[in-house]
């Protein structure tokens, strides 16, 4: 019978009270004998997803696979801090089953993912309205231009990007579990609150207080979610979320059929009705997420959630090993520790994550201009305010389906750069075509399919920030790249926001110039990206393979190095 020790000698495994394991963390396997340590199960390739599981699949074997808690000689330099929130339920000797541990992902999924999914689905009706507004004479009822229009896209993307970090910072130190509903239930005031606007201030107003308000939603919640996912897991689950964000496009399309028909009730306009209505429909939802989001995996206990929690002991045990085991630095802070001024510079100095910023910046500048304007364009070509609606409904559908098939292929072949790529690959045929041809000739059911295949890209956005999340490799980093990296799309998002212009319209011949020759560009900067982190595992595969086995126990025990700067670290790509 395997036994573990105590200070009162040998206990069996089996007798160990609850009390016994959740007051302190599991044994070190360094104090123990090889004969009293549980087996692991057989080392293999995770299945990752159901149809890749053959008739050889045992859902009852053990799954937990080797990590470096099983080494005696490396356990010790990976401990969890005592002050981490789910120390309690650490054990290197816990073993469970596939399973197991499927049904567990499953459960966080229905209890923590879904939520994740609706909350964004609420961010995104209030930034993304706007779209239907423009087809309701909004420009007109508020006496402004494109040209407006341009300014508020860039002055609400600029007050997103200065808010990303702060509010990163601040979700950090109090919890996101705390800042995430009172952000919701903040910018639900000023999107409802566009009701009233009356001209040209007004509107840049709340366009800045609404970036304000969501600038560092996204990164806060990618940070949440890694306290209950493997990276393969949260890349995957990223694919799904970005996915409720095109679900929400739907439904602003289909809600807006309803609202702006309201147009003359009161005397007001539909669109003051489409802000209001969605408003107050996201204030009730961040009300709710103050009482549906749990700290972590082992805080789920509320009276609102129930006396015994979301998930057994068992479950918490479960959660918390197989995401330390896989990567131990998750448990390097705990959830309400702030980052401090000297953590925060070293972050935004790692270097080694730049190219994903750089990424960030670029890769979605060509296609941004033509979402931007598509519903102007589109009323521009004839189509009546419903129909404009209505038509943004087929691209949305088909980006989730390609956005989603990226990120699995990703996943199964562990291919990030040149599956990323794929977006800028799918784009160049459409975008060479808006260059070569006079469309203001064509006809317009055949630029509206050419506009809609070239916005069903598969977009890479999932796969990159799980990218940047994996190769972080320490919670504080993880926290500071996070927010770097969306700042980054944003700054992208406000230069996209000023290509097309004014006194280029209707073919934005120079406009759709510039988006081509960015294009070209990322095709390239994704190819450097690559050699980058290629050329970067080969100098730290010289460096560790040249050091002897006692040398490498050495580094391990008195390095300074952290997160994706120690010798023993590989980035992915």
């Amino acid at each position: 019978m395997a036994t573990v020790l105590t200070r009162g000698g040998k206990v069996p495994l089996s007798e160990r009270s609850d009390s016994d394991r959740d007051e302190k963390p599991g044994p070190n396997p360094s104090t123990l004998s090889v004969n009293s340590i549980p087996p692991l199960g057989a080392p293999k390739e995770e299945k990752r997803f159901f149809f890749q599981r053959d008739r050889g699949y045992d859902p009852d074997a053990i799954a937990t696979q080797v990590s470096v808690f099983d080494d005696p000689d490396t356990a010790e330099k990976y401990q969890p801090r005592p002050d981490w929130e789910n120390t309690h339920r650490f054990d290197p000797l816990a073993r469970w089953t596939w399973a197991e541990e499927y049904k567990i992902v499953r459960k966080i999924d229905l209890r923590i993912m879904v939520w994740a999914c609706i909350m964004f689905m609420a961010l995104e009706l209030d930034r993304a309205n706007i779209s239907q507004a423009l087809t309701d004479n909004f420009l007109g009822d508020l006496n402004m231009n494109t040209n407006d229009y341009n300014l508020g896209s860039t002055v609400f993307k600029l007050s997103f990007l200065c808010a990303e970090l702060p509010s990163q910072l601040v979700s950090k130190w109090v919890g996101p579990d705390r800042w995430i509903p009172a952000q919701m239930t903040l910018w639900s005031l000023v999107a409802a609150g566009q009701f009233w606007l009356s001209g040209r201030g007004s509107f840049l107003a709340c366009r800045a207080l609404l970036g304000m308000l969501q600038g560092g939603f996204i990164p806060d919640i990618i940070l949440y979610l890694s306290y209950f996912y493997k990276h393969h897991e949260l890349s995957l689950r990223l694919g799904f979320f970005w996915t409720a964000m095109s679900v929400a496009d739907i439904m602003s399309a289909l809600l807006a059929q309803g609202l702006l028909r309201m147009r003359g009730v009161e005397g007001h306009s539909g669109w003051r009705w489409l802000f209001l209505i969605e408003g107050l429909l996201t204030m009730l939802i961040g009300i709710f997420a103050f009482l549906l989001m749990p700290a972590g995996p082992c805080q789920t206990k509320s009276w609102f959630r129930g006396k015994n929690g979301w998930f057994t002991e068992r479950e918490e045990k479960v959660i918390v090993n197989r995401v330390l085991r896989e990567d131990p630095s998750k448990s390097d802070m705990h959830n309400r520790q702030p980052i401090t001024p000297r953590l925060l510079w070293q972050s935004l100095k790692d270097f080694d994550l730049w190219p994903l910023y750089i990424l960030g910046l670029v890769f979605q500048i060509p296609m941004t201009p033509p979402a931007q304007y598509l519903t102007l364009s589109l009323r521009g070509l004839g189509f009546d305010t419903f129909t404009t609606n209505l038509l943004t409904i087929p691209y949305t559908v088909l980006h989730m389906i390609t956005m989603l098939a990226i990120t699995y292929v990703a996943e199964i072949f562990g291919e990030l750069t040149f599956v990323a790529l794929l977006g800028q690959i799918w784009t160049l045929p459409f975008m060479i075509y808006l260059n070569a041809v006079d469309t203001t000739l064509v006809n317009r059911w055949i630029l509206w399919a050419v506009t809609t295949l070239l916005l069903s890209y598969p977009n890479p956005h999932p796969i990159q920030v799980g990218w940047n999340s994996r190769n972080s490799n320490t919670v504080r980093s993880r926290t500071v790249s996070a927010a770097c990296y969306n700042m980054f799309v944003q700054a992208g998002g406000v230069i996209s926001s000023n290509i097309y212009r004014e006194d280029d319209k209707p073919r934005y011949k120079r406009g759709n110039r510039q988006l081509l020759a960015v294009l070209c560009m990322n095709i390239v900067i994704y190819l450097l990206v690559k050699v980058y982190y290629v050329s970067r595992n080969k100098q730290r595969d010289k460096k560790w393979d040249a050091m002897t086995e006692e040398q490498r126990l050495e580094y391990l025990a008195t390095t300074t190095d952290k997160g994706n700067k120690r010798l023993d670290f590989r980035f992915q790509h």
